[in-house]
């Protein structure tokens, strides 16, 4: 059994693609979408519809929860500009979403953890940036989950890890953003230092399960180009880098 894991495509139709292209490639039994797949300055639209048509499964991510409960006064502008693109048929796709499945008695998806799509579950917060999560933190945020696989997103962070118990814990990364900061809880950044496309294969041979974290190039210099046409110079620049721009950086 062999399964692609994607997550955190954010309108990010060139990267999909590439992504997409490269699994076909190596062959896979099923494909797993966790979420947070159109916020952002890109092709939300587009991206939408290109995954409507795909016989995945499909997770909603806090950004897909965040455009359909749109605040104007206190929204994210990617999720603002994600909104105003999409139509009916798109955002009740986007409602018919959940943030976590059950696919097998061996796998679990979620978007962020078991109980809420936008907690971390592999990293805790420190000021600036993102640590490890310690096995105590994991064991919390696991609860019951007995699954021999659980795999997440959120982060962004490609990541493997174990539990205490020996449960393989994969985050394929981010498909379309390879940086993005936040202020809270506290002001911290994530950076991938590359603008390649990310996700992970997770396969079973005998009883055994491993996991495979991928990197791929992909045209993001046009995706690039896409974000300052919308007037986002910021996601011009990690598209570029796989860097959140410093400050005094000339955007």
């Amino acid at each position: 059994m062999r399964l692609a894991v994607l997550s955190d495509i954010h309108g990010n139709l060139a990267a999909l693609q590439a992504v997409v292209e490269d699994f076909g490639r190596r062959g896979v039994d099923a494909v797993f979408n966790l979420g947070d797949s159109l916020s952002g300055p890109l092709l939300p639209r587009e991206t939408a519809q290109f995954l409507m048509e795909q016989d995945w499964v499909h997770l909603g991510g806090n950004h897909e929860r965040q455009v359909l409960n749109l605040n104007p006064q206190t929204c994210d502008p990617s999720d603002a500009y994600t909104r105003a693109q999409l139509g009916a048929a798109e955002l009740d796709w986007i409602a018919s979403l959940k943030p976590f499945h059950r696919y097998s008695e061996e796998i679990f998806l979620c978007h962020g953890t078991p109980d809420h799509d936008a907690e971390y579950f592999l990293e805790s917060v420190e000021p600036g940036r993102l640590r490890l999560a310690t096995q105590e933190e994991i064991r919390q945020r696991l609860g019951a989950i007995s699954a021999a696989v659980i795999v997440c997103g959120h982060t962004h962070v490609p990541r493997l890890m174990r539990s205490a118990r020996g449960q393989m814990l994969v985050n394929p990364g981010s498909v379309g953003q390879p940086a993005w900061d936040d202020e809270l809880p506290v002001y911290h950044a994530v950076e991938n230092g590359a603008p390649d496309a990310r996700y992970a294969i997770i396969e079973k041979q005998g009883s055994r399960w491993s996991a495979q974290l991928i990197a791929v190039p992909y045209d993001h210099e046009a995706m690039a180009t896409l974000a300052l046409r919308h007037g986002r110079p910021d996601w011009d620049y990690l598209l570029r880098t796989g860097y959140m721009p410093r400050p005094g950086v000339k955007l």
